[in-house]
């Protein structure tokens, strides 16, 4: 009996993950289509991408490759003039400090900031209309 309910908790916990991870890719996929809104709109609107920097867990800014958007007042999360999502906390470093910092995209969410310690989050839909209503 015991080797049966081992496999049906097995099957159970794969089923659980593979819904989470579909509904992630849902989410992230619903995301990409409202940043790729925000770059069209921002394109008509002329809203002029800036260089966006890193920061590290202790406070020390990095200079990045890349041109876009901060979503939130922190400038820690943003998106590419590419429409790519960024976190902008990077660990310390001292090549940073020479060469800049290279941050890497990831998977956007419809929920900024949802999960984080200070409480901070705001749909990605309100953030990118709020960018857009700033520039006119």
């Amino acid at each position: 009996m015991g080797d049966d309910w081992r496999d049906q908790r097995a099957r159970a916990v794969a089923h659980h993950g593979a819904e989470l991870n579909r509904r992630r890719e849902a989410e992230a996929a619903r995301a990409q289509e409202l940043i790729a809104e925000f770059i069209a709109a921002a394109q008509r609107a002329n809203l002029t991408p800036e260089p966006l920097r890193a920061r590290s867990y202790s406070g020390r800014s990095y200079r990045t490759p890349l041109r876009g958007w901060y979503l939130n007042p922190a400038r820690t999360i943003a998106i590419s003039e590419e429409g790519e999502y960024y976190s902008l906390l990077v660990p310390s470093s001292a090549r940073a400090l020479i060469a800049g910092a290279d941050p890497s995209p990831s998977a956007p969410r419809l929920i900024v900031g949802e999960g984080a310690r200070d409480g901070e989050s705001m749909p990605l839909a309100d953030l990118l209309q709020r960018l857009l209503k700033g520039s006119g």
